[in-house]
């Protein structure tokens, strides 16, 4: 679909709201919280980003985007655009959605992970459901949207906690998800390890994994320092066809089938958005992604081809 840039604003330090309305005047398909769209840039990069405009908006998709210098291109080029430029955009997707049996939604935000929650905030407000946002930034100047967090609907149900503040006025996940109460769900969306902390810490506390969501927006990097070889060569059989195609160690499945003549949708590259899952009727997958859950992945029934890869010599895939 392609959409105009009808509003840019700088919604905190470093972060840049975007309007993008269609260029045809349609109304736009609906969507639920947290889902995101994937934006073709000029650069020739796709990235996904998270929607975060009002759960009623028809007329135009809002997103917000962080300014990174350590960014792989995304973010840069969003912020050299300007007002009436045009972008095309596929979606919306929904890989992060509200758990529709939650008895009470406990939302953890860090920094730009505040854009699905905040989405998610306000649905869960307008049908008067149980829950609680907590929001971390480094700084006050940080924070996002703080003028939708203070609305009267999300007053009283929204903390923001500040990393520069003192002691108290910072965020305490272990305290936050301590005694889970009954038909509770906890959402996490924010860098790495922020993420990575919330979920070992609610464990401990005896959250259930089921019970656990979170939102990637990047696969972090893998560390090689060890020199213990990332990758090895394997084949994969396409059932429909019988045909064998090798995967070298330097390529992924989706480079190695494409070379075949074999293409497969994918968005992200990275194993985070989903959009390129396959099924896997025989082998072991090597699950790389961030997308799949443990018990998907226990499954080994299906991969993502983008960035996984094989424990056996051969996987038989669904194509």
């Amino acid at each position: 679909m392609k959409t105009g840039i009808r509003r840019i604003e700088e919604v905190a330090q470093g972060i840049r709201m975007f309007e993008l309305a269609p260029l045809d005047g349609t109304r736009l398909p609906e969507y639920t919280p947290g889902a995101h769209i994937d934006v073709h840039l000029p650069t020739g990069i796709v990235r996904q980003y998270s929607l975060c405009g009002g759960p009623q908006q028809r007329d135009a998709y809002v997103i917000a985007v962080q300014h990174n210098a350590a960014s792989r291109g995304g973010s840069r080029a969003m912020h050299a655009l300007q007002v009436g430029d045009t972008l095309s955009i596929d979606g919306p997707r929904n890989h992060f959605p509200l758990a529709n049996d939650a008895r009470h939604s406990v939302l953890l935000a860090g920094g730009i992970g505040i854009t699905p929650l905040l989405s998610m905030a306000e649905r869960l407000a307008q049908t008067q459901a149980s829950f609680e946002l907590h929001y971390c930034v480094r700084s006050r100047e940080r924070a996002a949207f703080l003028d939708r967090l203070d609305a009267p609907h999300l007053r009283g149900r929204c903390t923001l906690y500040i990393d520069d503040a003192p002691a108290d006025a910072r965020m305490d996940v272990a305290r936050i998800v301590r005694d889970p109460l009954p038909g509770s769900h906890l959402y996490v969306c924010g860098p790495s390890g922020f993420m990575d902390y919330a979920f070992d810490t609610a464990k401990r506390a005896g959250w259930a994994d089921r019970h656990l969501h979170r939102e990637y927006f990047s696969a972090p990097a893998i560390d090689t320092r060890d020199n213990t070889p990332t990758a090895r060569a394997f084949s994969v059989r396409l059932a429909r066809s019988g045909k064998v195609v090798r995967v070298s160690e330097q390529e992924t499945v989706v480079q190695a089938l494409a070379a075949h003549g074999v293409c497969i949708e994918t968005s992200c590259e990275q194993g985070v958005c989903g959009t390129c899952l396959t099924g896997v009727l025989a082998g072991d997958p090597e699950h790389r992604d961030l997308y799949l859950t443990n018990d998907e992945r226990a499954r080994n029934d299906q991969f993502l081809p983008c960035c996984s890869r094989s424990h056996t010599d051969e996987l038989v895939l669904d194509l």
